[in-house]
């Protein structure tokens, strides 16, 4: 089965088409975050609108609540979210190492207590194929350890052994061919490191290949220089690319120059829901007094429903109200706005005007200082 063919390319920024399980998705694509199984304050038919094809839900998160048990009697994640579209589903690792306390790593997998009854639990890479073959993820993660920022070589090159050991434990245990399995690079910010994880993760031919260990306090600089040297280092072109968790505009359109296929970020809908937007004249507040008995949309060049229906006036009265409509209202804009990029970044690579688009995004977004820092919850 092919799962990814590349259709035009522009440099090193490619389109192309990933066949999952559950549909066709476009790339370069965005993936809103839903942790529990929903992007918080949409429902499907949202989505659905705004032209999501694939969204990331997160396998610590479901697997304590509502639980394996759950999902299973609904035969997977798809039937029992009313998502009959395609899911990536993160390995968890993340939330274990954050949210967690009390987590113990040994070679063998994670103990930790989980965040909504103390309860101790085991996460080893087998158990995590198996929570997330059963929720029949269109894509699934391996586990791997995820180390904060550190200039600690030797403790970074211990991390990633123990994460290459995970992996091919993970890929020697997957069964079911429909799912795709996707691995995580890590390597923190070492180049001989990053080097070493993608030739040893490429040698187990995985489906698709992640980049991690990002946006986690380091520089943006070396945050593009690792990402540029992981997409050189993955040689076979009909694997798709993936940089977690990363996800201003401007990040998005660096990372696709770079020859990054696929992302996912909190920021769109955490901004929204802390009344921050993204327009196409930059950043916007809603919060701000001059908004007070404006009668503008949010962005007079944008056709989402927010902006084709409602006031800046009315949003921010609603806003400081703290009635649960403006969140709505927010997030859908904000999402919009970032399905219309990733729609905008396809056809510029399709018409060969990418690098014009580039520079526009750059000249719109350095002079406000939009950070990458925004990991999954």
């Amino acid at each position: 089965m092919e799962r990814f063919k590349i259709t035009s390319r522009c440099g090193e920024a490619r389109t192309g088409l990933l066949s999952l399980a559950h549909g066709k998705v476009e790339t370069p694509c965005f993936m809103p975050v839903a942790t529990n199984g929903t992007v918080k304050t949409l429902v499907p038919r949202d989505l659905e609108e705004l032209g999501v094809e694939i969204m990331l839900a997160n396998t610590y998160h479901l697997s304590l609540r509502p639980g394996i048990e759950v999902i299973k009697k609904f035969s997977g994640l798809h039937r029992l979210l009313a998502w009959q579209r395609p899911i990536l589903t993160d390995s968890g690792g993340f939330q274990v190492f954050s949210l967690s306390d009390l987590c113990s790593i040994s070679d063998d997998g994670v103990t930790f207590r989980n965040h909504l009854d103390g309860q101790k639990k085991f996460f080893t890479p087998e158990t995590v194929v198996s929570l997330q073959e059963n929720f029949a993820s269109d894509i699934h993660m391996v586990l791997d350890e995820c180390p904060p920022y550190s200039n600690n070589k030797q403790a970074i090159s211990r991390s990633l052994k123990r994460s290459l050991a995970w992996a091919r434990r993970a890929r020697s245990v997957k069964s079911n061919d429909q799912l795709a399995q996707f691995a995580i690079i890590q390597g923190g910010v070492f180049t001989d490191l990053r080097r070493e994880c993608c030739l040893r993760l490429q040698e187990l031919n995985f489906d698709g290949y992640a980049i991690g260990g990002l946006s986690v306090g380091e520089p943006t600089t070396e945050m593009r220089k690792i990402t540029e040297l992981c997409c050189q280092q993955l040689a076979d072109n009909s694997k798709p690319r993936y940089l977690m968790g990363v996800g201003t505009p401007l990040d998005l359109v660096e990372s696709v120059a770079l020859g990054v296929d696929m992302f996912d970020c909190v920021m769109p809908t955490r901004n929204a829901r802390n009344g921050t937007l993204f327009t196409s004249t930059g950043r916007l507040n809603i919060k701000g007094r001059q908004f007070a008995t404006s009668d503008q949309p949010l962005d007079e060049h944008c056709t989402c429903y927010t902006c084709q229906t409602t006031s800046r006036a009315l949003l921010r009265h609603l806003f400081k109200a703290k009635e649960l409509t403006v969140m709505r209202l927010l997030t859908i804009h904000n999402l919009h706005f970032y399905m219309t990029l990733m729609r905008q970044i396809r056809e510029a690579i399709v018409s060969q005007t990418f690098q014009t688009l580039l520079a526009q995004q750059r000249q719109l977004w350095r002079p406000l200082g939009v950070d990458s820092s925004s990991k999954r919850p």
